[in-house]
């Protein structure tokens, strides 16, 4: 197997003097080209800040984060945006779906802002394996949230991303719907061989990864 992703001493800090917290302390993971990994821990453990920092959305305090060996960090902000619309699919658990947008409009809208030429029979295939057929010109708002989450899992796919990061990605569901939508996640990343990072706080659906990492006061534990 090859890595894909690595980190080196990582460390975040918040704040300054007494009001200083340490969201990361020293973590080190490797994770795989096409491994399916689920961080958990409690609110507050530094999970999320994590995802954030394997997605080069918040620089670390210390350390570093490679990706396909490269350090990410040592990217000016421009690299690092393109980096990251190019290399990772981000889903969040609110789904973050334009309102006025229909839902072709919103799977498609990364790779427009990346000036990129849509694939239509990579579209059409994500839209069918994601079971959004006859849904394409519906707005967020005539949708339930299983299919909104879809709507986000495809938008998140689009550029053909190396790895898939979700935060909390079922969160806002039901537990029979957060089961599916875990399962379509699961499907879809085989499917088109990526590497996917799921944070959650269930361990249900952590149980659908090929891998656990718990996180707890910011460390590693296990």
């Amino acid at each position: 197997m090859m890595k894909i992703i690595e980190t080196i001493n990582l460390g975040k800090v918040y704040g300054k003097k007494e009001n200083k917290v340490k969201a990361l302390d020293n973590v080190n993971i490797e994770i795989e080209k096409g491994e399916f990994v689920a961080i958990i821990g409690a609110s507050g453990s530094g999970k999320s800040t994590l995802l954030h920092q394997l997605g080069g959305v918040d620089r670390p305090s210390e350390g570093k984060v490679l990706i396909e060996d490269k350090d990410i960090y040592n990217f000016n902000k421009t690299e690092l945006a393109i980096f990251r619309r190019r290399k990772i699919g981000f889903v969040f658990q609110s789904f973050n779906l334009i309102p006025v947008l229909t839902v072709e409009e919103n799977i498609k809208m990364p790779a427009l802002l990346d000036h990129r030429a849509i694939d239509d029979e990579y579209y059409k295939d994500l839209i069918k394996t994601l079971g959004l057929e006859g849904r394409e010109i519906h707005l967020p708002s005539e949708l339930s949230g299983g299919q909104q989450q879809r709507v986000a899992i495809a938008r998140a796919l689009i550029n053909k991303p190396s790895i898939v990061l979700a935060d909390e990605p079922t969160g806002n569901l039901d537990s029979e719907t957060s089961k599916e939508i875990m399962e379509m996640l699961k499907f879809s990343i085989r499917k088109y061989n990526q590497t996917a990072i799921v944070i959650t706080h269930d361990l249900s659906i952590a149980e659908n990864a090929d891998r656990i990492i718990k996180i707890n006061d910011g460390k590693v534990v296990e």
